[in-house]
């Protein structure tokens, strides 16, 4: 019987979304070492083709490529997690109370949750983030807003699952007040399948993130890869690299936290344990 870092680790698919995203990260940690410019600041002349004077060259008006790469690893990173706990949270706290309570509070919670569901995500995340002004903070509300839901619907299902079992009545019957069961027995037990969950909603994070930003409705005090999209459309054809380069960081580091995320959901699943 193989243990979870064996059936996890020993995935090639894994391992090479590990290695993408621990660059990703060391970047996005010691960024102000690596690039401690301005990615804003205009460095040189524009349009400076890369590998020459500038790593990755310089954009329309002669800012840094590198330094905009960096930090915006950083700004998409920390967008994305925290957005994805803010929805799990709450999420969580929707779909547990609903599933131990039941009744007219489990319609009344499940009946909000379709409703935001019946929404579609991304033109609610531009509403949202054109009412409350483009900032970090409105990104980060907008896209927990629209990721919670499936977490609620995830765990309700586990709940519903669990709070039958022996150990949950035991806990009844000794008792331990209904939040003490809900946190310390009945959650623990969802844990599974919201790891899973919340890591591939990290990558979706990334994508709304990136999109916004590509929009004009990004931080504008913060440099982004969706930003560095938007702003090099413009000039594609004499100037590729200014899509690619953040073009191509987004895919791998998007594709890399999918690949992590089937390989959690192949590790953690319980019917591959014996394999």
């Amino acid at each position: 019987m193989k243990t979870f870092w064996q059936r996890f680790l020993t995935n090639p698919r894994v391992v090479c979304g590990l290695i993408w995203l621990g660059l990703v990260t060391i970047l996005a940690i010691f960024a102000p070492l690596l690039a401690p410019s301005d990615p804003f600041a205009i460095v040189a002349e524009p349009f400076k083709t890369p590998f020459s004077e500038y790593v990755f060259g310089t954009d329309s008006l002669g800012r840094d490529m590198w330094a905009g790469l960096v930090h915006g690893a950083r700004t998409s990173l920390l967008i994305a997690l925290i957005a994805t706990v803010s929805a799990v949270a709450f999420g969580t706290m929707v779909g547990g109370i609903a599933g131990y309570y039941g009744g007219f509070i489990d319609d009344i919670l499940m009946r909000m949750t379709e409703f935001f569901q019946t929404i579609p995500s991304f033109i609610f995340a531009i509403v949202l983030v054109a009412i409350l002004t483009p900032s970090a903070t409105s990104i980060i509300i907008a896209i927990a807003i629209v990721s919670w839901p499936p977490i609620a619907r995830i765990v309700r299902g586990e709940v519903l699952s669990v709070k039958g079992r022996e150990f949950v009545q035991a806990a009844i019957i000794a008792g331990q007040s209904d939040s003490g069961i809900l946190l310390k027995q009945v959650l623990p037990n969802t844990l599974s399948p919201l790891i899973v969950t919340g890591s591939l909603l990290v990558a979706t994070a990334i994508l709304v993130e990136s999109a916004l930003s590509f929009l004009g409705l990004g931080a504008p005090n913060l440099m982004s890869w969706g930003f560095m999209v938007g702003s090099g459309r413009s000039f594609l054809r004499d100037a590729w690299w200014l899509v690619a380069i953040p073009g191509v960081a987004i895919l791998l580091t998007v594709l890399s936290i999918n690949l992590v995320g089937e390989g959690l959901n192949d590790a953690l699943n319980p019917r591959l344990r014996d394999l």
